[in-house]
């Protein structure tokens, strides 16, 4: 990977959670960043972001997926805690584990399969049959006959946590830069040029993590458009009543996130609908219906409202995270579709330690953007 000496300038270009967290960590081990977006922080994919963090439940074994997620989790104690302390915000986060449910035979040979996967693994998850699941969440339907309890995982309120890591990222020296929309990435004389609708930045070594819009960015050079698409996720907010869920509830047609303010969120619905950032009738009435097949008590909640987000994705559903084999130092951090928050503080470590480190994770050959071409 392209290398970029300590207190290099570098231009990251994508102000989500995981552009924020590239960031932080870049000015962390020395650098100078400037953080360029068109929207606030947070604005794009995560903030419909469930915050979920659950790799042995969204990641299959066989995937290269599923050791970075598993990876990333096992970072995420000690990332919050710094991005608290150096931020000074309290960020909402839970260790509380989920219970992933079933309803059939199949879903419950399914779990089951998990289960063993998990076992020989060496990863703590428990496989209940109905009125075990149903133990541990009273809530949910007397429909379900099985369960998979899984207590490593938790969830983050997203939107907070990018707030908190690019005010930590701007107290290390980072300069945010909102409301640029940036058009092109160009070079002049050996350095990075970044064109916006406000002006130029000027860098050595830039970073792009635009998600869903980082295809929309012009770059000389590369002739072909970077490949990540819109994925359309629509998440419902309910105001629950009474006992709250003990944890994530996840089933077949959606799952159920408990905040510690009464509200549930519901999410999420997958849709490919290009740049449609619109809630609709359709997508809330899906989820609401999948939330009261589940737990019959949310036929009481209230509708506390509803949010959009567009997930980047590739074609093999794999984030894109590495230099560029056309572009000297042009480093991709995208495409991290529904798994963003999960991977965002693996992401800032593998991408900080081979531009300022001169470490290359081998795990980065997986979603190296070198195998959709030359980008």
């Amino acid at each position: 990977m392209t290398q970029v000496s300590h207190g290099s300038d570098i231009i990251v270009i994508g102000a989500g959670i995981v552009g924020c967290s590239v960031a932080y960590e870049l000015v962390r081990r020395g650098a100078s960043v400037q953080l360029v977006d068109e929207r606030t922080v947070g604005m794009g994919a995560t903030q419909a972001s469930a915050g979920i963090l659950a790799p042995y439940i969204e990641a299959h074994e066989t995937s290269p997926l599923f050791d970075l997620a598993v990876r990333s989790l096992n970072l995420f104690d000690e990332f919050i805690e710094r991005v608290s302390s150096d931020s000074g915000i309290a960020i909402a986060y839970r260790r509380t584990g989920t219970l992933d449910v079933a309803t059939d035979e199949v879903g419950r040979r399914t779990l089951r399969a998990t289960a063993g996967v998990l076992a020989r693994r060496g990863i703590g998850a428990e496989f209940l049959d109905g009125a075990a699941a149903r133990l541990q969440e009273p809530h949910v339907t007397g429909d379900v006959v099985a369960g998979l309890l899984i207590t490593a995982h938790g969830f983050v309120a997203a939107n907070h946590l990018a707030h908190a890591v690019a005010v930590a990222a701007q107290r290390g020296g980072a300069q945010l830069l909102e409301q640029r929309r940036v058009r092109r990435i160009g070079r002049v004389n050996g350095d990075i040029v970044v064109e916006t609708d406000r002006g130029s930045l000027e860098g050595h070594a830039v970073v792009l993590a635009a998600g869903s819009w980082s295809g929309s960015i012009a770059i000389d050079g590369v002739s072909a458009r970077v490949p990540v698409r819109p994925v359309r996720g629509q998440l419902v907010y309910l105001d629950w009543n009474g006992p709250p869920l003990r944890r994530i509830v996840w089933s077949p047609r959606c799952y159920l996130v408990p905040w510690d303010d009464g509200t549930v969120l519901v999410g999420a619905t997958i849709e490919e609908v290009g740049f449609d950032e619109r809630v609709t009738v359709a997508g809330v009435r899906g989820l609401l219906e999948a939330a009261c097949e589940i737990a019959p008590h949310a036929l009481g909640a209230g509708f506390a409202g509803a949010r959009v987000g567009l997930r980047p994705c590739t074609s093999d559903a794999l984030p894109l995270i590495g230099a560029s084999q056309v572009v000297p130092n042009l480093v991709y951090a995208t495409g991290h579709f529904r798994n963003g928050v999960l991977l965002a503080p693996l992401t800032a470590r593998l991408v900080a330690d081979a531009m300022l480190d001169h470490r290359v994770d081998p795990a980065l050959a997986a979603v190296s953007p070198s195998r959709f071409g030359d980008l």
